[in-house]
């Protein structure tokens, strides 16, 4: 009896210390937001009849700033969430925000027929995006934002066309290094004040 109450003393202590050996990426993938867009059926013809499988579409962030999307095949649906969010977290991006809610600035972004307008807005006025959007947004950590899609609605290029719009995304600070002039010179000296305390 004492033996397996060693036992047990024992095997709690490993779990324990195997919290404590969790390394900072493992920490990290961990507190990511997964966001499911939408799971396809797909059908193979081969010899013989159809073979039929399944794609997903996921979007990956840290609600502080990146995000990443990632598809990915497979017979079963776990197996293509799985592969799905492993190229999403590979492929993640960083997006500078004003505030840490919203983007700093009016920006539009298009891909194939996908054509896509996001806009910065006011604290209070949320996430106004459909679909396939507002999972980028929510991964993404903003609050406020206001977004059009025009042309298309499939989910994969409307996606592409937001992540086209993102990558454009600059932040003062970025502008005023590349134009080698300070913060003040880009925006009123108000605005800069609010940048350089929101970035301290």
């Amino acid at each position: 009896m004492a033996r397996n109450e060693r036992d047990g003393g024992n095997s709690g202590g490993r779990e324990r210390g195997g919290d404590r050996d969790r390394t900072p990426r493992d920490r990290e993938e961990s507190e990511l937001v997964e966001k499911l867009v939408g799971i396809n059926r797909v059908a193979k013809v081969v010899k013989g009849g159809r073979r039929f499988g399944f794609a997903a579409l996921v979007v990956v962030g840290d609600a502080k700033g990146r995000v990443g999307v990632g598809s990915g095949k497979a017979r079963e649906v776990p197996e293509a969430i799985r592969k799905a969010t492993d190229q999403a977290k590979r492929s993640m991006i960083r997006v500078p925000l004003r505030e840490g809610r919203t983007l700093h600035h009016d920006v539009h972004g298009h891909f194939g027929a996908g054509k896509v307008v996001l806009r910065t807005a006011d604290a209070g006025t949320g996430i106004i995006a459909g679909g396939p959007m507002r999972a980028i947004f929510e991964a993404l950590g903003v609050q406020d934002v206001v977004t059009k899609s025009v042309g298309t609605s499939n989910p994969h290029n409307m996606i592409k066309a937001t992540f086209d719009a993102l990558s454009q995304c600059v932040s003062p600070r970025a502008v005023a290094a590349r134009r080698g002039r300070r913060v003040s010179d880009i925006l009123g000296r108000r605005e800069a004040g609010a940048e350089v305390k929101e970035s301290a």
